[in-house]
């Protein structure tokens, strides 16, 4: 590509050379065209069509190459051809040569700066594939931004060639209309800067921003004919209603209540959602035991002969239990009563946009919070309906340890619980149709923890879909896959799918509102969490696109702010930076991009890795495997991305999510004191493989020369 661009810039570097040569710019001058005016209007009596030609060519040129002079060949058009035929001439000659313009710079710099400056250009890009055009429009509606510049900063962005040409041509027409008409007028003009007069200024930025004061008209309409189905109430009830308890909806109506509204959560089943009652905190409490039970099973690491554990399932699913109940309090009706929400025990449905039935009585709100989560999703395999399978919802109630387990899906759920209930004994065998386990990591990082499992006694047959599940008449159960055109079946006497969740967005009236949702089922909601219906907000796991605990939070303070304050002040959610973990051993945990992310998104990259076999701790602790990886800005130590593989990566992972956030470089890590000896040091190590990657080696070779000149 580089050699195709060689001879435009050889060509544009010669043109440029010529107008320069050739003292073009004294042509092109408020003086000059006075001068000439009067031959001017001569030679375009005796020949009008190439007239009009010769100046169309020109302008062309000039505004293509970007070169000083648009503005007195405006003049000088409106001077020889009048008004509405130089109008005509100006218009279509300053929309192609700025489209050419657009269209050079796209060619020899876009790529360059999309893949230089990535990271940053991303929220720019979204901007103007949604709004492109409008900000393009009252760019050309206010004068005072240099249109040059804008034909550049353009031709940057991902917008279309053919909507830049025809904005441009609509968006130019008042400003080119003001000089050709000055032009007409040649005589009293003193200089180019004293056509635009305050007053004519200030009218362009009145029409520059006419567009968003009619784009935010047209969304207040928007919003009144959505709701114009349903009468408002004269006066509310209650300032807010959330429905669903778990981590977006507890969040919500506890923002609420901390700023005096007055707020009312209803809750149809267990205060704490999934996370506390089936997900995060059971899986955890789990996989505790498991992990003590493997180390025990490792006596000669600790330096001992034999360690004898003996362990009831059932006393382990009761410990579980109570880790639950030890952790409920803080999640339960009476806190959240103290905290001054009014919580609603029972099934709630939305019968309008500002009403809310529970059990049949009607709660009359302002707005109202989604936060209805998710349920495992179970796919369409045949025979899977005719088993008792199990899910992340239904595991917890297993009074017996499986002894074949079959685990369907190698993402995160799937993993935690196979290695988990592998470690109490069961012979676990994971079926995942991606090519590797955790199908969203890198595959150095899948690999390593397939290796783990492998050594641990799990069978892990990826690249294999489910096709259909048999039983016999003797209660024996198993999975037919296939594999490319191989063919297995594998027995099993429990299987447990963990194949993805789906969003509970249905039962509750949202489609009796006509509130839209997406093709994966999840809510559509704007940047401010609004849905189709402007008071009806939705977040955490029912909208997406992350479905952790800790993200529904996140969400849940931009919903509460938005519904409770939105008619003065909104906040776009904000998803730049998200940490997240699989707790597997050992533990996967990222913030940013990792590499094959990176990759997909074409931003360059460079790679620091820290083997963790080389941290002092780690190896103290007998968890010496591992490692860091940081992506970083080629050249420079702004932080892309980490994965982190190895004990306790959920909490070390920290750093670096401080570090995207707040705009720290790896120098800075560096630069921080770690408390030796800790695993927390590994995040230093790594920075400093990074700063001896990019160790300045000619200051070191004079820093040489001046050591032996001092010995000398």
């Amino acid at each position: 590509m580089a050699s195709k661009k060689i001879p435009l810039l050889i060509a544009l570097i010669a043109a440029v050379g010529a107008f320069v040569y050739f003292d073009v710019p004294s042509y092109l001058s408020l003086d000059n065209l006075r001068a000439q005016h009067a031959d001017l209007l001569v030679w375009r009596d005796a020949n009008p069509l190439i007239a009009s030609l010769a100046f169309f060519a020109v302008y062309v040129a000039v505004t293509a190459l970007s070169l000083p002079g648009a503005l007195v060949m405006t003049l000088a058009t409106g001077a020889v051809f009048g008004f509405w035929w130089g109008l005509l001439i100006v218009s279509f000659a300053a929309s192609v040569g700025a489209t050419l313009a657009f269209l050079i710079t796209r060619f020899l710099l876009r790529d360059v700066v999309q893949k230089r400056f990535a990271g940053r250009l991303g929220s720019i890009n979204q901007g103007i594939e949604k709004d492109g055009a409008l900000y393009l429009f009252t760019l050309r509606l206010v004068p005072i931004f240099p249109f040059f510049l804008v034909n550049i900063a353009m031709a940057l962005t991902p917008m279309a060639a053919v909507t830049f040409y025809w904005v441009s041509q609509v968006g130019m027409l008042a400003g080119t209309a003001v000089y050709v008409n000055a032009g007409t007028q040649l005589a009293t003009i003193d200089s180019v800067a004293s056509i635009m007069s305050p007053g004519l200024l200030a009218s362009f930025v009145l029409l520059g921003v006419f567009p968003y004061i009619a784009k935010k008209i047209a969304a207040i309409l928007k919003a009144r004919k959505s709701l114009s189905r349903w009468s408002k109430p004269k006066s509310f009830d209650r300032n807010l209603v959330v429905i669903g308890g778990g981590s977006a909806g507890l969040v919500s109506s506890y923002i609420a209540a901390a700023v005096k509204a007055e707020v009312s959560l209803v809750e149809k089943h267990k205060m704490g959602g999934d996370c506390l009652n089936t997900g995060c905190v059971p899986s955890k409490a789990l996989i505790r035991s498991a992990r003590l039970l493997a180390q025990c099973k490792r006596p000669g690491d600790w330096g001992f002969d034999e360690i004898d554990v003996k362990f009831d399932f059932v006393k382990v699913m009761q410990r579980v239990h109570k880790v639950v109940a030890k952790v409920e309090p803080h999640d339960s009706p009476e806190r959240y009563a103290k905290l001054g929400v009014d919580v609603i025990d029972g099934e709630a449905k939305i019968t309008s946009p500002y009403t809310v039935e529970v059990d049949g009585r009607p709660l009359i709100t302002r707005n109202i919070i989604v936060a209805t989560g998710a349920r495992p999703f179970v796919p369409p395999i045949p025979g899977l309906d005719q088993l008792d399978y199990l899910t992340s919802d239904n595991l917890w109630e297993l009074e017996k340890l499986p002894e074949r387990l079959l685990v369907l899906g190698g993402g995160p759920i799937g993993c935690e619980l196979s290695q988990a209930f592998a470690r109490f004994g069961s012979r676990v065998t994971i079926v995942e149709m991606a090519p590797r386990l955790m199908i969203r990591e890198d595959e150095d990082v899948a690999e390593l923890v397939q290796t783990r499992f492998e050594e641990e006694g799990i069978q892990v047959l990826t690249g294999h879909k489910a096709v259909e599940f048999l039983s016999d008449k003797k209660g024996e159960h198993s999975l037919r896959c296939e594999a490319g055109t191989n063919e297995i079946v594998v027995g099993f006497d429990q299987v447990l799918v963990a194949v993805g969740r789906s969003a509970n967005a249905s039962g509750f009236g949202l489609q009796e509102l006509g509130i839209e949702t997406n093709p994966n089922g999840t809510i559509r909601v704007n940047e401010y969490l609004q849905t189709s219906i402007p008071s009806v907000y939705a977040c955490g796991d029912v909208v997406g696109p992350y479905q952790f605990t800790h993200t529904a939070a996140h969400q849940a303070w931009y919903a509460a702010v938005n519904s409770l304050f939105g008619g003065f002040r909104r906040f776009k959610v904000d998803y730049s930076v998200i940490p997240f973990a699989t707790f597997t051993d050992p533990e996967v945990a990222r913030v940013g991009l990792n590499e094959l992310e990176a990759t997909q998104q074409g931003i360059e990259y460079e790679v620091t890795r820290f083997d963790l076999s080389e941290l002092d701790r780690a190896i103290a602790e007998g968890e010496d495997h591992g490692m860091v990886k940081v992506l970083t800005v080629p050249g420079k130590d702004k932080v892309l991305g980490a994965t982190i593989v190895g004990e306790n990566a959920g909490e070390l992972i920290g750093e670096f999510t401080t570090a995207m956030k707040q705009g720290i470089g790896l120098n800075k890590i560096l630069g921080t004191i770690h408390i030796y000896p800790t695993l927390f040091e590994a995040n230093k190590y790594v920075a400093g493989e990074w700063k001896r990657a990019h160790a300045p080696q000619r200051v070191l070779a004079w820093l040489r020369r001046f050591h032996a000149w001092r010995r000398s």
